[in-house]
């Protein structure tokens, strides 16, 4: 029951009201193989965005989670901050530019868009969190950062910095 293992990945790509919200599903759909869902502002936002304007996509895997990490990491040269962890055991990092992912061509009319990766763990249990019926998991079974960091270094090859090392730098 203290096995750790990958709940869902999603990709998200915030464009804002001047990208070309298409170019983004495209490079999502090529790199996750499922089509990725438009977001879209609720209200006007002091940025002046008008409401219901396409600023970005998002996609969610939960299949398959652990050979598309794999992929994303070794666009992350498989170094990772420690800072790119929550005290709840999940992880979030960015790729700048598409073509850093393995298997990905540059498209001139596509051009450079980056985004995000947010890795959600779990153990076995942790559906008691997603009933209506509102449950918590008890303390001894939620994931530490300590335990999140351990997973990915051992299952995944990652080396993790320390932030304090950076910061030095």
């Amino acid at each position: 029951m203290k096995e750790i293992r990958i709940e869902k990945i999603v990709l998200n790509t915030g464009l804002g009201s001047k990208g070309n919200v298409e170019n983004a599903v495209k490079i999502l759909k090529e790199i996750t193989g499922m089509n990725p869902i438009i977001t879209k502002t609720h209200k006007r936002s002091t940025f002046g965005v008008a409401k219901g304007k396409a600023i970005g996509c998002k996609v969610t895997v939960r299949k398959n989670t652990e050979e598309l990490l794999k992929k994303l990491l070794i666009a992350k040269e498989n170094v990772l901050k420690s800072g790119n962890f929550d005290r709840t055991g999940n992880l979030a990092f960015g790729i700048h530019e598409y073509i850093d992912v393995p298997g990905m061509e540059y498209d001139p009319k596509i051009g450079i868009i980056g985004f995000d990766v947010c890795v959600t763990l779990e153990r076995p249990g942790y559906a008691v969190k997603r009933k209506k019926i509102s449950k918590k998991i008890g303390h001894d079974h939620m994931i530490t950062k300590e335990e999140a960091m351990k997973f990915i270094k051992e299952k995944f090859g990652v080396k993790i910095e320390s932030i304090t090392k950076v910061h030095e730098e």
